[in-house]
């Protein structure tokens, strides 16, 4: 299960961690969001142990959302050492994520 981000965790889990981080911004109305979740899990298998994967829901977090101007969801940021490398936004295939981060790696 992907860690749940908030405005009190994030800089801890995300801007603070010295390795590779992706972020899912994402609601529960959104369709697309919906869609990509199951490969935003098998991603989080896959890098165990090399990667944090993390979610935002928007709704909940909206001055997280607001802080990375999160305008259209899904929006998949990946951050190395704290710092955002790259921003997805809307759904991709699972090999355009695996192929993104393998880059960080």
């Amino acid at each position: 299960m992907a860690q749940v981000l908030s405005l009190e965790n994030f800089a801890q889990e995300v801007l603070q961690n010295n390795s590779v981080v992706l972020v899912d911004f994402w609601a529960e109305w959104c369709g697309p969001c919906r869609s990509i979740s199951p490969l935003i899990d098998q991603l989080e298998e896959q890098y165990a142990g090399k990667v944090l994967v993390a979610k935002v829901n928007v709704d909940d977090e909206p001055a997280v959302a607001e802080e990375y101007r999160v305008s259209s969801i899904p929006t998949v940021f990946i951050f190395k050492d704290g710092i955002v490398v790259e921003r997805l936004v809307g759904a991709h295939p699972y090999s355009e994520y695996e192929n993104t981060l393998s880059k960080y790696l």
